[in-house]
């Protein structure tokens, strides 16, 4: 390099003459004309100078700066856009109620609601003037106050009705700013959309008409609307109120149940069938947790941690496994564990066949990631009902509660996890005459197993998330501790339950994910 520059006398980097570089600006030029459309030379120069450095580089584009959010709109930066649009809609609304608004509507609302008491209290003081009463003294303090009290509110209407030209003005300061920082910002941000749009010519360039459209009535009805409900306050009740229909609520209603209805007569087999499944599965957790003798379960469970975590960790579990059993939580704790080791097992065999399964099917995995997302981002008191309706109470219903609420992680990650094995690495076990169930067990798994054992960690804290809520509905365990003190507002109990239950938490998370050291 050093030596083609003494030898040329300029870095090639710099030389603008070469052929290579006048042909690259010549691309670029035709780039910039197919990408912007409109005034293709004014852009080209603009872009060479905004590419020349990597510093911010402050141009003006009137047409930007006049149109504002319309004009970034109709570009395809709607990231810039809606931001602007926020701004300049605060600063019409400003103008149009400083000029044509009501500034004192809300002080008059408060005057005709005093006149009302008002006139009732006049009534009751000519009454008891009339009659000779003890209380017309009071009578007349309330109705001096009352009046005082509307001099002193109209008097506050008459000084917010005179700051109108003030809050115009305001309006208009904010406009014109924003309209100055549009004009500066629109050519740099454009030229970072032509960047984008070399590399991904699905981008959309240039200045459609119809997109120019559906930018102005999109805009003008967001300001007008805000306008007319910000100057006018109270006026048009179709803005602040959305029109609602009863009967369309009660209609949806009697639908929704109908249908649970329908579903829990024709479906009793299958729900009676899965109920049987959890049962099989709870009652042979409870007699491993519950039944067996504690020194036995503790042992194992200071041992699995031992191996899986090392010995520090082991040690941590022994003082949370003493913790809960000196506190009285030992039972309510391993009937914890039963109910979440129910709800994590069933969901990690649903889970992990099925993210195998839908790996290598992009279009199954688009089909289910829809009721994966209603599954986490639904409130759990949300589909509580429709399970009580299925499964009654109890622990049956718990376990479902829980497994919907915990069971995508593992689906999710381990789709990641085999998505994200090299396709290197498995073609070169085909080309060895790797059969598909060697390529599964040998290849797929062992390198998506992070994610796998990942997955499976955010499962079983899901799951344990649930406790509380789970008991609700007869879970039992250490959430209905919880429950009973938020219940009688019993700090104490809480506390030392809500310890109990990260304890338990913390020596799964280190079981599952955690390597000996």
């Amino acid at each position: 390099m050093s030596d083609a520059v003494n030898d040329l006398g300029v870095n090639p980097l710099e030389d603008t003459t070469s052929e290579a570089a006048q042909a690259y600006a010549s691309e670029r030029r035709e780039n910039i004309r197919s990408f912007v459309r409109t005034s293709p030379d004014y852009y080209i120069a603009l872009f060479d100078k905004i590419g020349a450095t990597s510093a911010f580089t402050p141009t003006l584009n009137l047409m930007a700066g006049l149109f504002g959010p319309v004009w970034f709109g109709a570009r395809g930066l709607w990231n810039w856009a809606l931001p602007f649009l926020i701004i300049e809609t605060l600063a019409f609304v400003q103008i149009a109620r400083g000029l044509f608004g009501d500034l004192a509507a809300d002080a008059m609302a408060r005057i005709a609601s005093i006149e009302g008491t008002l006139e009732l209290r006049r009534q009751q003081l000519a009454a008891a003037i009339e009659s000779g009463s003890d209380r017309v003294d009071a009578f007349q303090r309330t109705v001096d106050s009352l009046e005082a009290n509307i001099g002193g509110i109209r008097a506050e209407a008459d000084a917010v009705a005179a700051t109108g030209p003030t809050v115009a003005l305001t309006g208009l300061v904010i406009l014109v700013l924003a309209k100055v920082a549009q004009a500066v910002m629109a050519n740099t941000a454009l030229e970072a959309r032509f960047s984008d749009w070399l590399s991904d010519r699905t981008v959309r360039s240039g200045l459609p008409v119809g997109q120019i459209v559906f930018s102005a009535i999109f805009m003008g009805l967001i300001v007008l609307a805000a306008m007319l409900h910000y100057s006018f306050p109270g006026r048009f009740t179709l803005l602040s109120d959305f029109p609602t229909d009863p009967d369309i609520r009660l209609f949806s209603i009697d639908r929704v149940e109908g249908f649970f209805n329908w579903a829990v007569l024709n479906g009793e087999a299958l729900f009676d069938g899965i109920t049987y499944v959890i049962r099989l599965v709870l009652d042979a957790l409870e007699i491993v947790f519950v039944s067996t003798p504690w020194i036995v379960i503790a042992s194992l469970i200071v041992l699995l941690t031992w191996l899986t975590a090392g010995v520090r960790m082991a040690i941590y579990s022994s003082a949370f496994l003493a913790y809960m059993g000196l506190l009285g939580f030992w039972e309510k704790a391993m009937t914890t564990l039963a109910l979440l080791g129910t709800a994590a097992c069933l969901s990690i065999l649903i889970g992990i066949p099925l993210g195998m399964f839908a790996a290598r099917r992009p279009r199954l995995y688009k089909a289910i990631q829809p009721v994966m997302d209603f599954m986490q981002t639904m409130p759990a008191f949300v589909f509580m009902i429709p399970v009580i309706a299925f499964f009654g109470t109890g622990k049956p219903a718990a376990v479902v509660t829980t497994m919907i609420f915990g069971g995508t992680p593992v689906v999710r990650l381990t789709v990641l996890g085999l998505r994200g094995v090299p396709e290197s690495v498995r073609e070169a076990a085909i080309s060895f005459g790797a059969t598909q169930w060697y390529l599964l067990t040998k290849v797929d798994l062992p390198l998506a197993g992070p994610s796998i054992r990942a997955g499976i960690n955010q499962t079983i804290m899901l799951s344990l998330a649930m406790v509380v809520v789970a008991s609700l509905i007869g879970a039992k365990g250490l959430g209905e501790d919880v429950l009973e003190a938020l219940q009688y507002a019993n700090v104490g109990q809480g506390i030392l339950a809500g310890f109990a239950i990260l304890f338990c938490a913390m020596i799964l998370d280190r079981i599952v994910q955690g390597q000996r050291k």
